[in-house]
């Protein structure tokens, strides 16, 4: 073999070595990749039906957990209805999201009514309740910000708090922080391809 061809061997096998280097590359997300995080690690939780759940409950499944109150006028029902929308959008697929809520709002948000609130977008999907004192240790878990807002009375406060989703793969590992308003399409594309193992 001389000389040229096997440069010209040495050339193909670097160029083969690019291509399988290039196909085994990170996927890239819409949501903000968090994989290895120290926080963010789960829950033990009880869900509206009354039941413990952790995310051991979801394996197989991508979990997209996000933080609110069912009396939010805006950013609570809108990411709820782009994850509703998100799990349309998936297909058949679609049955391995599970939609969590977390509620920031233990005065007001009973069982029943969380019940009532998640029917509203997709009647998978479970609400999840931490005791008043409970509920500082579990948004310090998750880096979460919550604080209550007085209203003209009593029971009419509001909440302000963080509004992004997290997003777990179907091994219940931590993988991406979801931004409020990405859109359904984005969260879709990104539970498509933690589905297909990314």
């Amino acid at each position: 073999m001389n000389r040229r061809h096997l440069l010209a061997l040495s050339l193909g096998t670097l160029g083969l070595a690019a291509c399988s280097e290039k196909a085994a590359a990170p996927a890239a997300f819409a949501g903000i990749d968090i994989t290895g995080a120290d926080y963010a690690k789960g829950f033990s939780l009880t869900d509206h039906n009354g039941k413990l759940r952790t995310l051991a409950d979801f394996k197989g499944k991508v979990v997209v957990v996000f933080f609110g109150f069912t009396q939010c006028p805006d950013v609570c029902p809108t990411s709820m209805s782009e994850l509703a929308e998100a799990k349309r959008l998936l297909g058949p697929d679609g049955e391995r999201l599970q939609g969590i809520f977390i509620s920031i709002d233990p005065e007001r948000d009973t069982p029943e009514i969380m019940q009532q609130y998640m029917a509203n977008f997709d009647p998978t999907f479970l609400a999840l309740y931490a005791a008043p004192d409970a509920l500082p240790e579990v948004a310090k878990s998750y880096k979460i910000y919550y604080k209550k807002v007085n209203g003209p009375t009593p029971t009419s406060y509001s909440m302000d708090h963080s509004a992004g989703s997290y997003v777990y793969d179907p091994q219940g590992r931590i993988r991406l922080y979801n931004r409020y308003g990405s859109g359904a399409p984005a969260l879709a594309a990104d539970v498509k391809k933690l589905l297909d193992g990314a």
